[in-house]
């Protein structure tokens, strides 16, 4: 999917730098070795750091429009091209800063309410291909999958709004709720409804968690049922009980990696080796590819 008419707050009469743009682009880009960013070297690389191909793929436009900015020519990209570009790149938030300003944009803000991952946290998502994982914001919006995560539960990422998060999507889309076993449904209602309660009362009045909050109170009866219940700190149980359309019922151990500066968390889900659920993800891992191809 390409990204390139992307416009999102753009401030008006914005200065770009073009040259100290381009000259940050080539020197990040040439920096990068393909092992970095999970990309596959080759037997026959002759390249220094990435190809121009290869940022462009990473993030998600076209060549000729990363070759452009490159060059210092081009249209002035958006926020939302440069937030890109910097996920793409595997910058750092301080790096990230940095080229907003360049390209003449006021930097997004750091902390929780970012949804740019972390260079490290980003390098071991790449490590893990072959098993299922992703990297999820503290309202449990998914910013990141692994192949296998998608073969797992679908592609999470598409969702805009308040139904990027599956506690939202929990009481508003039955959809949701079929990925799990429906002995867990009501344990999970409780734990969304708590979690939320945990995030709103950290982040405070006129946080998303708070927005999300008001949301659900004015649409689903069961939420407003379980929030005045007043439960908080119910934690996920280490083992996730999924029923998946193709392979059927998973059990799978599920253990976490937070970061601690953006409140992003990388779920990683693994089955016991030689247990049925295992080999069901062997198969699913099989399945993903075909749909890929």
């Amino acid at each position: 999917m390409s990204i390139e008419s992307g416009t999102y707050g753009e401030e008006a009469h914005a200065v770009i730098d073009r040259i100290g743009l381009a000259e940050f682009l080539r020197r990040r880009r040439e920096s990068l070795q393909p092992e970095d960013v999970g990309l596959p070297r080759g037997r026959r690389r002759r390249t220094s750091g990435l190809r121009r191909e290869e940022v462009a793929g990473l993030c998600h436009m076209s060549t000729d429009y990363y070759a452009r900015l490159e060059r210092g020519r081009g249209p002035h990209p958006s926020p939302q091209m440069i937030a890109s570009i910097a996920q793409g790149l595997h910058l750092s938030l301080e790096e990230r800063d940095h080229l907003f300003r360049l390209a003449g944009h006021t930097a997004p803000p750091q902390g929780a309410h970012g949804d740019h991952i972390s260079p490290g946290m980003l390098r071991i998502l790449d490590r893990l291909q072959d098993t299922p994982a992703e990297i999820v914001t503290e309202l449990g919006e998914t910013l990141r999958q692994t192949p296998l995560a998608v073969a797992l539960t679908g592609d999470l990422t598409v969702h805009t709004g308040p139904a990027r998060s599956i506690g939202y999507r929990w009481f508003t889309d039955p959809a949701t709720r079929e990925l799990y076993a429906a002995g867990d449904h009501a344990f999970l209602t409780r734990m969304f409804a708590s979690g939320l309660r945990g995030v709103a009362t950290l982040r405070g009045p006129g946080s998303r968690a708070a927005h999300y909050v008001d949301l659900l109170l004015a649409r689903s009866e069961e939420f407003r049922a379980v929030w005045n219940d007043h439960e908080v700190g119910i934690r996920p149980d280490d083992v996730k009980n999924f029923t998946h359309p193709e392979v059927g019922a998973l059990q799978l151990t599920c253990q976490t990696l937070l970061d601690p500066h953006q409140s992003h968390h990388l779920i990683v889900y693994t089955a016991v080796p030689g247990s049925e659920s295992y080999e069901k993800l062997q198969l699913l891992s099989v399945l993903g590819a075909q749909t890929l191809r």
